[in-house]
């Protein structure tokens, strides 16, 4: 199935966008205009959520009940000093496929005082696909796209406006994982510069490469010590 597979009749973009006109209730509009905006994904971008009643709940960061159902949380490595970060580069808002009733939860563990996220978007603004899965127009928030990128971790939600995502890779557990504060110097790169797609174009294109000669340079040697072992 195509990523550009028209979507399913239901919630228009038009409807969307003025919905979204609406700040969260529950904190300021705090998005200027004059800054770039980051927009980011929660669930395995950000923290882990689960219902399991395994392990988890031994060594989760927090848990809140809804109805019968516990969820425990855990936060990615590094996650509050990115977010403390990038809220000094950017506007920073959530966009989660998720319900605000699991959620705002999260969030409010994760930015208590409201420091560091300016807005938060549900599930209700996203775009419903005929399959069922969801994906993210970045058009509602009314802002040049030139100024505006989505660091996801489903590349399904890129499929609208493909040059501003960035991919990042799913989180669950690992406590070693590293990808947060990897991110950090790619997104100060692109906050300072003017076309924010040009730049985020220019710098993938220039890791794909380094890797490609890494990879290079790495089979190079293992012929080289290949040889040697050989005698020739």
């Amino acid at each position: 199935m195509s990523y550009l597979e028209p979507v399913a009749a239901g919630a228009s973009v038009e409807s969307i966008r003025r919905r979204c006109d609406e700040p969260h209730k529950t904190e300021p509009n705090k998005i200027q205009e004059k800054k770039k905006l980051l927009v980011l994904d929660l669930d395995e971008t950000l923290v882990h959520r689960t219902i399991s009643t395994g392990s988890l709940n031994k060594t989760c960061d927090f848990s809140f009940t809804r109805g019968e159902r516990t969820c425990y949380v855990l936060l990615r490595p590094y996650v509050r000093k990115f977010l403390e970060r990038v809220s000094e580069l950017f506007d920073v808002v959530i966009f989660t496929a998720g319900s605000r009733a699991y959620a705002d939860p999260t969030l409010d563990f994760l930015d208590p005082h409201h420091k560091f996220i300016a807005r938060r978007y549900y599930k209700d603004s996203a775009v419903y696909r005929a399959d069922g899965s969801y994906f993210k127009d970045l058009t509602i928030f009314g802002i040049d796209l030139a100024k505006v990128i989505l660091v996801d971790d489903c590349p399904t939600n890129f499929c609208m406006q493909k040059d501003n995502g960035i991919p990042i890779a799913s989180w669950y557990t690992d406590p070693q994982d590293e990808e947060l504060s990897t991110l950090l110097p790619f997104l100060e790169r692109l906050a300072a510069a003017d076309d924010i797609i040009a730049e985020r174009l220019s710098q993938l294109r220039r890791i794909y490469w380094l890797k490609d000669l890494a990879s290079k340079q790495k089979q190079q040697e293992g012929n080289t010590e290949a040889k040697l072992n050989s005698g020739d």
